[in-house]
């Protein structure tokens, strides 16, 4: 129970990554709002979860909507003083040739997955400031560190998150505020499944030091490390979970 008395907000938490972290939080004790546009898939997850005696609660918001995203954290403002955890795992990544690329769809990734960050932290940030305690998480993409073809959008988010979560613990520290960031590898699932083949998929491993597929629970593991005190002594930093794709 290493989360015991932790409340927390997932975001993209119906399914994949979001959804591994919350069930996980759960399991650690926490008390953990779960937050997702697709309200169905929302419910089933969270039905689970009280099924089997978690402290959850679904939050029903698109996080490209700045008073959607208001109504939701106000709402769980109304309950508790302030977040110990916040996770920022909202995110798209559709394929697209540069050439190609319309402005919307560069803007479209880039609120999705950059611009709901923010969104968010601007709203929950002020009140862990206040009682000088705090964790951030930011999941940004392996795909930063080594560049991929049609995925300039993302990519470009992604990178901006990880520049977020540097400037952004800078400033909050001085209030016992932390700032980390995970940048996971390919990740085993349905949202890998919609854009590659499993070909595709396993080619990954070529480039892996550890020789299995990573799921959403490797990456879940490394959220709770952020969000307990096992993290207290880092802030600003970025935990590749990769497999040993990229060292540094």
């Amino acid at each position: 129970m290493l989360m015991q008395t932790k409340t927390a907000l997932v975001t993209g938490a119906a399914a994949g990554i979001g959804e591994s972290v919350a069930r996980l939080f759960a399991e650690e004790g926490a008390r953990v709002w779960l937050l997702d546009r697709d309200e169905c898939r929302l419910r089933g997850v969270v039905d689970d979860l009280v099924k089997g005696g978690a402290a959850v609660s679904m939050c029903v918001a698109d996080l490209c909507r700045a008073d959607e995203v208001q109504r939701a954290i106000d709402g769980i403002h109304k309950e508790i003083a302030s977040l110990d955890v916040l996770v920022n795992n909202v995110g798209i990544y559709p394929r697209l040739p540069f050439l190609e690329m319309t402005e919307q769809e560069w803007s479209r990734v880039l609120d999705v997955n950059l611009n709901t960050a923010y969104r968010c932290a601007r709203l929950v940030i002020p009140r862990m400031v206040e009682r000088r305690a705090g964790k951030v998480i930011n999941i940004s993409s392996v795909t930063f560190h080594h560049g991929a073809k049609n995925m300039t959008h993302y990519i470009s988010a992604k990178g901006a998150l990880i520049g977020f979560t540097r400037a952004l613990a800078r400033e909050v520290g001085e209030y016992n505020v932390h700032v980390n960031c995970i940048t996971p590898g390919a990740i085993q699932g349905e949202g890998e499944a919609r854009h590659v083949t499993p070909e595709e998929a396993n080619a990954v491993l070529q480039f892996q030091s550890l020789q299995r597929r990573l799921t959403p629970i490797d990456v879940a593991r490394a959220c709770v490390f952020l969000a307990t005190q096992w993290s207290d002594g880092m802030t600003g930093q970025t935990l590749n979970v990769d497999g040993g794709w990229i060292m540094h």
